[in-house]
């Protein structure tokens, strides 16, 4: 990893969880060097050239279990683009202290992101802000039957309300089998959020910083070599037009 990027709220979870196994934590591909930055083959390691954006919204991913410890997580891709992203383990009945801290954080107002369809009685359909707050967009990271049973057994997100997004196409994220349809990945989703939100420019660093962890997740999963142009390109060339707006 780069000597100039710091660690953030994803990394240091990762050591946290990492140390609490009794054994060690076998995920798919387990046998391939990694970089345990970016968790992409180690030759090919994107840390170098993570984008870092200036942005009004904050994040929380509540990561269901070993989600941390997966290669092919994508939460914690929004928290190497945005600087203010919490992230915490989720449990049913000892939530982490600090994770409700935040949540009640005057300077914060959360929004829970989730289909509408499992509490339409909460669904706020803009973000309005009280004065001087930004919004806290909480994600339930994990498989879909997880994010369900997070979603079900968190009392303490009840009281926040709820946005939801209907994805206009398929996830690009083969890295893992969908059990929904057009069901994102957690920074897909964080993409379409943050577009909603009004930071078209932040929304789509995102989505193309997702594409450069996917191109180089599956070339080094697939013995392939990296496109030329590739998604670091496209990246490069979104990052040099917004600077010069």
């Amino acid at each position: 990893m780069s000597e100039t990027l710091s660690l953030h709220a994803v990394h240091h979870l990762y050591d946290k969880r990492l140390a609490q196994s009794t054994k060690p934590f076998r995920a798919r591909g387990a046998t391939v060097p990694r970089c345990k930055y970016c968790m992409v083959n180690s030759h090919l390691c994107i840390c170098a050239h993570r984008p870092v954006v200036e942005s009004n919204a904050a994040f929380m991913l509540v990561m269901y279990d070993d989600e941390v410890l997966k290669p092919s997580n994508s939460g914690r891709l929004i928290a190497d683009v945005f600087d203010e992203c919490f992230a915490f383990i989720w449990s049913r009945t000892n939530p982490d202290p600090d994770m409700l801290a935040v949540l009640g954080d005057e300077r914060y107002q959360p929004y829970v992101i989730f289909p509408e369809e499992y509490a339409p009685e909460r669904v706020a359909t803009e973000i309005t802000l009280e004065s001087g707050k930004k919004p806290l967009f909480i994600l339930l990271d994990g498989s879909w039957n997880e994010a369900k049973k997070m979603f079900r057994k968190s009392p303490y997100l009840n009281q926040f309300p709820l946005l939801s997004i209907q994805p206009e196409q398929a996830s690009r994220f083969t890295l893992r089998e969908s059990a929904k349809d057009n069901q994102l990945a957690t920074a897909e989703v964080a993409a379409r959020i943050v577009d909603l939100f009004g930071e078209s420019a932040n929304a789509q660093t995102l989505d193309l910083w997702f594409d450069v962890f996917r191109e180089h997740y599956l070339t080094g999963k697939k013995q392939r070599t990296l496109p030329i142009p590739g998604a670091l390109d496209r990246l490069a060339a979104h990052l040099n037009a917004t600077e010069t707006q």
